[in-house]
This record gives C-alpha cells, structure tokens and sequence, in this order.
C-alpha cells in the first residue's frame, strides 16, 4: 500500500472516505463543501437516513466521479484514539463490500487534538487489523471481496506529513505482530504443536535483525532441572520444547527485561479431563506464546533500547497412561517443590520453571502473559484482561500501554490475605487454592512464589479476550486476538 499525501481534493482515489464529528453544522459544511448538483436532495436524506455523526454511522453519496462515505466520529471532546481506530476499521468493513485499489482520506473535518502520528498510528492498526481473515484451510469464495488498496491518498496539512508517515508506518508495524499472534492462536493443535512454535521462533530469528533464539529438547530440559514442565509435557507423545529468544538493541541497552508467554499448544485438562465444551478452544491456550513470538516477530522494527528475552515453555497437556496424576509432586528448577493438586491447573506449572530460567539471565523486570484461569473471565467478562503486580509503576505503565493500544487491562489486586491459599501441606506449595473463590488472584501468588523480591514482575492473566466468540470491536473478528502485543510494544518503545 502506498501512501500518497495530497493538500486539496482532486479525486483521483474511486472511493473517499470523510471522518466527520457529531455536529449538524460540520455535516453541512461538509457536504457543501462537494458542490454537488443534487445537494439539496443529499442533505434531506441526511435527515431521513438520520445521519449525525454518532460513532459507527455511515452516510453513502455515489455520483459518477466518486464514492463519498462520511463515518461518524462522535463528539469532539470525547475523541480518542481508538475512535480512530474504529473510523479505519469501518473504511474496511465497507472495502469488503465494494472493491478498488484507490481509496482516499480527508481528515480535516475532524479537528482532533491528538498528535499526529497518534492518529495515524491508530488509523494504520484499525484498518490492517480490520482486513484480517484466517481461512488458509477454506476454500476460496469466489464472491468475496478481499480488501487490496494499492493507493492510499492521505489529505492533510503539509506540517503533519512526517508525523503522519511515521505514525502510520509504526502502526502498521504493530498490526502485523499482533496479525502473526492471531495467526498463531488460529492454527488447529493438531498443527500447532511444540515443535511448530519452535519452528515459528527459528523462522523469527533468521528473518529479524538483532534476535537470536536457542531450542532446548527434552534431555536439556531434563539437565537443566525443569522437573515442573516435564511433569506437565510428560502426558504427550508431542515432544516438548523450550524457547528463549534474544533481542540485543544496537546500542548499550538501557535495561534488561524478560517476557514470559504460556505455550501450551493444547489443554485437555490432563487426568482431570474437561468435559468437551471446555476442550474446544484449548487450542488458544498458548496465547501467551503467541503474544512473545508476535512481539519479536516486529521488534527490529520497533527498535526498543532493551534487552529483550522471549521465554516459553511449550508442551500439551495430555491424558494417558504417562500423564501426571493429581497429588504427584514435582520440582521446578530452582528446588522448589509443587504439588500438583489438579492437572487442569498446568498453566502455572510450567511457568514455574519459566519464570525461574527468566531470572538467571540477569533480568530486571518479568512480564508474564498467559491463558491462566477462568476466574479472571468471571470476575472481569470476556473483553478485559486482568494485571497483577506489586510494582505500581510497572503496572502504570503497562495500563497507559494499554490505553493507548485500546486494549482492556484492569489491575486486579494481590491482597496479602490470598497470599498463603496455595498452601500445601507435603510440597513447598500447591498448584490449585484451598478455595474456589479468588482463584485468579491465588493463580498470581502461585506465580509469584517463584519470582525474586528484587525483580519487578507483573502477571497478565489473558483468558478473557486471548480468543473472541464473537467480535469483540469493529477491528477484532472472531477468533485469536493477538491480545497484548500492540499494549506491550507500545510499553517496550516508551522505555
């Protein structure tokens, strides 16, 4: 796609898109703006077709020079960046149903506040994120309409062009790593195994500057002293695998950090089998991985000024004849014994040992993402991902990250009092609370447990909105969200 900026209307692009605020006399002064013979008619459909301007409503001119949709921003005080994003997600959702390769935007009847590059930046992702489709297993629908805009003419003031050109550019550098994770989340477990994600993390190496991975098999797994993730992969045929990889900025790095994904490529439950309702999306239950390789798929370009490890510990989680029975007891590699009271509670199993290898590389800081418990769905709804850390700073950070990527993180607390609901009485601690309620709190606490006091961690259980069942806003279909990668890149570039 090709960027063209243009100071003045001259229609060349065959359908033009017009972002316009909740106000009659903006409307107005826009549709005069067309000299359109027939403007009378046009302004009586307004009224009849009850176009005001409100957030998702498209207003439709056709003539035989061009097509003219005006969508609705809403009122000027309350614009944000993710209204943004929603206006580019609409041009999409209307590309879907109208082919052209020359697509125009006029944005001056939306004086918005925001810089530039912001708006850019969010239009980019709405509408990258917005033309998404995973069907590389569906046979081609002959009448459908895929979205491919060779031309993209840009109407702006000539002093916002740069701002314009990098926001956008860095926009569409966030879609696509959150395209890879969704891509990933998407792929059936019967080809998304270990292995595969192992494949996904070489392929990422050798195509991005500045990243490196090393691949640890099972018998390094073993000498490295992971006894907590074998006992969780012990349940397969799929043989696990253990991925770390590395990215080094140009210059002197100015921290070290580590982030954490949960990779199990697929969860039946383990002896404590989930019924078949519960199994079948468990596919999504290496979101987590998907989140760290979608990251680092993009990080080169982003160019942070830290030193970047990607840790995952992938495996499935089986039932057989070898899988780990409830009240067996295993060692994480610091010589911290767990029991595993529940084997549908392996997520925090083998993070355990994640996030024990993250600390001896030398990190600083430890975010975490995972598909951990359905307590954070019951207690925040499908749409909102819950933050826990003891390190207000880290976790303001990442809620600003948030904000800005229009991602829905709620910080969740880790009341002392929970602290001590994993106790057990024949192991250093239990993988399950001692009781159902406040289960995603006492999931954070397990996690924590294996984290250093020195190190500044934070945990985002993503069960809610890793996979959406339906769509979740005009830019997010069905299906894996790529949730966390534009919040945590946005995170890692302010550093």
């Amino acid at each position: 796609m090709e960027l063209i900026f243009r100071t003045e209307e001259n229609q060349e692009e065959e359908v033009l898109f017009v972002p316009s605020l909740q106000s009659e006399q903006a409307i107005l002064r826009l549709i005069k703006s067309f000299d359109y013979e027939d403007e009378e008619d046009v302004i009586n459909r307004l009224s009849k077709e009850n176009f005001q301007g409100k957030k998702g409503q498209m207003f439709v001119i056709h003539d035989d020079r061009q097509t003219l949709v005006i969508i609705g921003t809403g009122q000027d005080k309350k614009l944000s960046t993710e209204d943004f994003r929603n206006v580019s997600a609409y041009m999409a959702g209307y590309l879907k149903k109208y082919k052209t390769s020359k697509v125009g935007l006029l944005l001056k009847y939306v004086n918005s506040k925001l810089d530039a590059s912001l708006v850019a930046q969010s239009l980019a992702e709405g509408l990258y994120l917005a033309s998404y489709h995973f069907d590389k297993y569906k046979k081609q629908e002959v009448d459908k309409i895929n979205i491919d805009i060779k031309e993209l003419f840009i109407y702006i003031d000539n002093k916002n062009k740069t701002k314009f050109k990098a926001g956008w550019q860095l926009g569409a550098v966030m879609a696509e790593g959150a395209t890879k994770a969704r891509d990933l989340v998407n792929e059936p477990a019967g080809h998304m195994t270990p292995s595969f994600l192992a494949d996904e993390a070489r392929d990422i190496a050798k195509d991005s500057k500045n990243v490196t991975v090393k691949i640890f098999d099972k018998e390094k797994i073993e000498a490295m002293g992971m006894g907590a993730f074998l006992g969780i992969a012990q349940g397969s045929n799929q043989a696990p695998k253990f991925i770390h990889l590395v990215y080094k900025p140009s210059g002197k790095a100015k921290d070290k950090i580590a982030l954490v994904g949960k990779g199990i490529t697929f969860d039946s439950g383990g002896l404590n089998v989930k019924p078949w309702e519960g199994m079948l999306q468990m596919k999504i239950d290496m979101s987590g991985a998907a989140t760290v390789l979608g990251i680092f798929r993009v990080l080169a370009k982003i160019q942070p000024k830290v030193e970047i490890h990607g840790i995952i510990a992938a495996c499935e989680n089986m039932s057989s004849g070898s899988a780990i029975k409830p009240g067996d007891i295993v060692t994480n590699m610091q010589g911290k014994t767990i029991e595993v009271a529940h084997t549908d509670a392996e997520g925090r199993v083998t993070l355990s040992d994640s996030l024990a290898y993250a600390q001896k590389q030398g990190v600083t800081k430890i975010l975490d993402m995972a598909t951990l418990t359905g307590s954070i769905i019951v207690a925040l709804g499908p749409q909102y991902a819950g933050l826990f850390s003891l390190d207000k700073k880290m976790s303001d950070k990442i809620i600003e990250a948030a904000q800005l990527a229009g991602e829905n993180i709620w910080q969740m607390p880790m009341v002392p009092e929970y602290k001590d609901g994993n106790e057990s009485k024949i192991a250093d601690i239990r993988n399950i609370g001692n009781s159902r309620l406040g289960g995603s709190i006492t999931a954070a606490w397990f996690l924590k447990y294996f984290v250093d006091d020195s190190i500044s961690w934070a945990h985002i259980d993503m069960a809610g909105p890793a996979y959406g069942e339906k769509e979740m806003n005009p830019y997010t279909p069905i299906g894996g969200v790529g949730f966390g990668v534009r919040t945590v890149l946005n995170w890692l570039k302010n550093m």
